[in-house]
C-alpha cells in the first residue's frame, strides 16, 4: 500500500511530470498542491505531510533544537543572485562594488535569496555594516508584515519608511537598488524604468561558478520528522521523485525549446557553461554549497551556531 504524501509547492515547471502523473511512485501517493507562497510552518501544518521550505529559516531552526521536520538536501529552488538586484534606468551604478554607502531595499532579511544576494556583495567588499538596509514591500499589492524578522537595527537595517512599496521608494530616488528574487508586475516592459545593476549579469553569474563551483540553493524539500520516522525510506523516495522530474522536464524542454525565441540558447548555455551535476540532490553533491551558506549566515549576523551540513541533515548522514 502507497503511503499518501501531501506536499505543497510552488509552480515550479519542471515539477509538471510530477504533478502530471508521468513521474510516479511504488511506495508513496503523492498529491502535489501548487502554492503562491510557502506555507507559513510545516511543522504544525493540518493539510499537508510535506512541503517547500526556505533554507535559511530550516537552517535557524536547526541551530535552536527544533527537529520537527526533516529537511533533504534537494533544493527545489536554485538559482544565482547576481540578477536580482535591481535599479533605474537613469542610475549610474553598474557594479555591486558600487552599492557601498548606498540605501538598499530588501523584501525579508533572513531570506535564503537575500542571504546569497548579500553574499555576492561581500565577494565585492560591501558586507552588511557598509550599506543602509531597508525592508519592506516590494509593490502596493504586496502584504505590509514585519520582514525584519528580529535583525533590525536603527540607522543600519530598518523597515522601509512608512512601509511605502520599495519600487515607489527606488523610483523616486530614496532607495539606490532593491534586491528582489521576483520581478514586479511591468518590469518586463519596455519603459518600465528600472533594470538590472549588472549590464551583464549572466557573464557575473557565470564567474561566480567558476569559482566557487555551485548555484545557490534557496529552497529545499522537508517532511514532518513523525512521518520519516515511521517510513525512514519516504525522504530518499521524495528526492528521487523530484530529481526524475526535473531529468524528464529538462529532456522536454530541450526538445520543445520554441516557447519562447531564445529558449534554445538558454537551454545550450546552461549545458555548456554548468556542470552536468550542477542540480543533483544529496549532501556530498552539495556540501560545499551547503558550509558556505552556514558561513554566510555567520558572517550576517543571523546565526550563532556550531552547525555543520551533517548536523544540518541528520537524516541523511544516517543514510
Amino acid at each position: 500500500m502507497r503511503v499518501p504524501i501531501k506536499i505543497a509547492t510552488r509552480d515550479w515547471d519542471y515539477l509538471t511530470p510530477m504533478i502530471l502523473g508521468d513521474v510516479t511512485s511504488d511506495r508513496i501517493d503523492l498529491q502535489v498542491d501548487r502554492v503562491g507562497t510557502l506555507i507559513p510552518d510545516l511543522a504544525t501544518s493540518d493539510v499537508y505531510d510535506a512541503a517547500e521550505v526556505s533554507f535559511s529559516r530550516y537552517t535557524s531552526a536547526m541551530a535552536e533544537g527544533t527537529e520537527a521536520v526533516v529537511g533533504m538536501p534537494c533544493f527545489i529552488m536554485r538559482g544565482f543572485r547576481h540578477r536580482c538586484v535591481i535599479t533605474t534606468e537613469a542610475s549610474p551604478l553598474t557594479r555591486l562594488s558600487d552599492l557601498a554607502g548606498k540605501r538598499i531595499g530588501i523584501t525579508g532579511w533572513r531570506d535564503s535569496g537575500n542571504t546569497w544576494t548579500r553574499a555576492a556583495l561581500r565577494r565585492e567588499g560591501v558586507g552588511v555594516e557598509d550599506a543602509y538596509w531597508f525592508a519592506g514591500r516590494l509593490t502596493a499589492s504586496h502584504p505590509i508584515v514585519d520582514r525584519l524578522d528580529g535583525f533590525g537595527r536603527p540607522g543600519r537595517i530598518e523597515a522601509a519608511p512608512g512601509e511605502r512599496p520599495m519600487m515607489e521608494l527606488l523610483a523616486e530616488g530614496e532607495l539606490d537598488a532593491v534586491f528582489t528574487p521576483f520581478m514586479p508586475d511591468g518590469y518586463f516592459e519596455n519603459g518600465s524604468g528600472f533594470r538590472q545593476l549588472l549590464s551583464d549579469f549572466p557573464a557575473a553569474e557565470k564567474a561566480y561558478f567558476d569559482d566557487v563551483g555551485y548555484v545557490p540553493g534557496m529552497h529545499i524539500v522537508a517532511v514532518k520528522a513523525g512521518i520519516a520516522e515511521q517510513h525512514p525510506w519516504l525522504p530518499a523516495e521524495l528526492t528521487r521523485l523530484v530529481d526524475e522530474s526535473q531529468r524528464l522536464w529538462t529532456t522536454k524542454r530541450r526538445k520543445y525549446a520554441e516557447t519562447t525565441p531564445w529558449m534554445f540558447d538558454e537551454l545550450l548555455r546552461s549545458a555548456r557553461n554548468l556542470q552536468p551535476t550542477w542540480n543533483d540532490s544529496g549532501l556530498d553533491a552539495n556540501f560545499g554549497m551547503i558550509e558556505a551558506f552556514i558561513t554566510e549566515l555567520r558572517e550576517q549576523g543571523i546565526l550563532q551556531s556550531d552547525l555543520t551540513p551533517q548536523s544540518l541533515f541528520p537524516f541523511e548522514s544516517e543514510r
